[in-house]
């Protein structure tokens, strides 16, 4: 069993009403520069597609953060065979 690390980047916005959302790339390059970053979360929230009931849900960059998730397996018995109980 081996310790499986993730990593993802996720950008976050305030829509038009003012709530916190995110959008998570799961295979983002790694260290990309922040003006990059901004630049390209600036291109969605002007591109206005993604809208639910009139409201503009990226309509603001707030932030982006890389996030690491580390799973440390205890025991894993998925693969083992499924014995009878006879």
């Amino acid at each position: 069993m081996a310790i499986k690390t993730t990593k993802t980047l996720r950008l976050s916005f305030r829509s038009s009403e003012g709530k916190s959302t995110s959008m998570i790339l799961a295979n983002a390059a790694d260290n990309l520069p922040a003006d990059k970053v901004k630049d390209a979360m600036n291109k969605i929230s002007g591109a206005d597609v993604f809208e639910k009931d009139g409201v503009a849900i990226y309509a603001e960059p707030t932030a982006a953060n890389y996030i690491e998730r580390t799973v440390t397996p205890v025991f894993d018995d998925s693969e083992a065979e499924v014995k009878d109980a006879e």
